[in-house]
């Protein structure tokens, strides 16, 4: 036994040894760890993390006291109180009393019949692969119990829960869906930021005492994947200390590895620095950019918050978002389809059914979506202005996305001429179609009959190459 026992201890040093000898060699040819510093150039070259991209189709939500008057839009204390609109000043002088100030609309935040669970369900069921909350907006109410918002947060006044919390973790719990939190930098009517703009921001109390503070609350307690930034355009990003900010949240926050972060950091970045593009409200290029990209809509035509005066024509139409989101990832972006919450926490009757309608579209057409990348050869057909194209992740698979059903079941593809194509498969029906060459050029393709598929707003068939 003491020999057997000295034998397997030889034998063990020397795995031990060789295990040392290999992981010291690992870690000599490894590189060391990326480290970001405070300047854009090295903000810039971060690599995006890849479940952005393969994300492609988000919800936004916008949610918070102006959902209480429910009128014109989420800047109806800045249209009522800062510019002083005709029809704001009306309302309020018709609807409420004398001297009643727009904090006074904080308890009536009620969010009696918010269900964090059901949200969830109903994104889930939408196909959307990362949701993005309202945490802050310009009015300075934050959905969260923050430190630095006492008196003015969803904890001390309305409705009385920690709702960025809820909503995250009923989210987390029924999927791989990706929480992200939007939060405005400025707010319009804050003291300290007042004073500082007073002192053309050669004062920067507003950023030190509230500003960073909120966003390290948030990062800290919430672990978002998402930080959609805005209200950044009255100060530079040296006033906001964008750089440093970002450059811990890259480099040693609990989130480090796979945050994504937009362009709204400073006067002087949209469009220019950041994680990915937002450029514009419903920011559409119509081509192919440098950068990713992220197209953020509403299914209101006319508000990003919840209007109690809307009708059924102001929103749009199921057809309409499928051809937002075919064009919108056709060209290599993303699309963040905005909800509009009721105070009392209810998802609107019509933004509900058009998001399980998209989720409808997406089981069936998704693998055309998710994933897919922008196809070098065409992302709108020529002669088709209602074809679309993206490319699978390998690189002979095509998808052609027919937003009209062509007269006579025929559809004719100019970008897919003189392709050596092995089959054509429709999604909806996963048939064979047949197809043949036009004599002017252009490649003809025989549809089923359209009364055997399943949805109505687009249908999709998959092209495959031969290698």
């Amino acid at each position: 036994m003491p020999n057997l026992r000295r034998a397997t201890d030889v034998v063990f040093a020397v795995v031990v040894t060789a295990w040392i000898s290999a992981s010291a060699c690992a870690a000599a040819e490894s590189p060391a760890v990326q480290r970001y510093e405070p300047d854009w150039t090295s903000l810039d070259a971060r690599p995006l993390p890849a479940w952005y991209d393969q994300s492609k189709f988000g919800v936004f939500i916008h949610w918070g006291v102006y959902s209480v008057p429910a009128f014109g839009s989420e800047w109806f204390w800045m249209n009522w109180r800062g510019r002083k609109g005709a029809n704001y000043v009306n309302f309020m002088a018709k609807n409420y009393k004398p001297g009643f100030t727009y904090q006074e609309f904080g308890p009536q935040f009620t969010a009696e019949f918010f269900d964090p669970m059901q949200w969830a369900s109903i994104i889930k069921d939408s196909g959307a692969k990362y949701v993005v909350l309202t945490t802050k907006h310009h009015e300075g109410y934050t959905l969260w119990p923050s430190k630095k918002s006492f008196g003015w947060n969803s904890v001390d006044v309305g409705p009385h829960r920690d709702l960025v919390g809820d909503l995250s973790r009923a989210i987390r719990s029924l999927n791989k869906t990706r929480f992200g939190v939007y939060h405005s930098l400025y707010e319009w009517f804050n003291p300290l930021w007042l004073q500082d703009k007073q002192s053309n921001l050669t004062t920067r109390t507003f950023v030190t005492e509230k500003v960073l503070p909120e966003l390290y609350e948030l990062v800290n307690h919430y672990k978002p994947e998402i930080i959609w930034s805005d209200g950044e355009w009255e100060a530079p990003d040296t006033y906001w200390d964008s750089l440093n900010f970002l450059a811990w949240l890259y480099n040693d926050s609990p989130v480090k590895d796979t945050i994504v972060v937009n362009d709204r950091w400073g006067g002087d970045t949209l469009c220019k620095h950041g994680g990915f593009l937002t450029c514009a409200d419903r920011y559409q290029p119509g081509k192919v950019v440098g950068r990713k990209w992220e197209n953020a809509m509403t299914i209101d035509k006319y508000s990003w918050s919840y209007r109690r005066n809307a009708r059924a024509l102001d929103v749009y139409s199921i057809q309409n978002l499928i051809a937002q989101l075919v064009e919108t990832v056709s060209f290599g972006g993303n699309l963040l389809l905005n909800i509009s919450p009721t105070s009392d926490g209810m998802i609107p009757p019509l933004h509900e059914e058009r998001l399980l309608q998209i989720g409808q579209w997406l089981s069936v057409n998704g693998e055309s979506i998710f994933g897919s990348n922008p196809w070098s050869t065409c992302q709108n057909d020529t002669q088709q202005p209602h074809l679309w194209y993206t490319q699978g992740k390998n690189s002979s698979t095509i998808y052609s996305i027919v937003l009209k059903w062509p007269d006579g079941n025929l559809l004719s593809s100019a970008c897919l001429d003189k392709l050596d194509i092995e089959s054509i498969v429709m999604l909806d029906t996963q048939s064979k179609l047949k197809w043949s060459q036009k004599t002017e050029g252009g490649l003809m393709i025989k549809l089923e009959d359209k009364s055997k598929t399943k949805t109505e707003w687009g249908w999709v068939l998959r092209v495959t190459l031969n290698p």
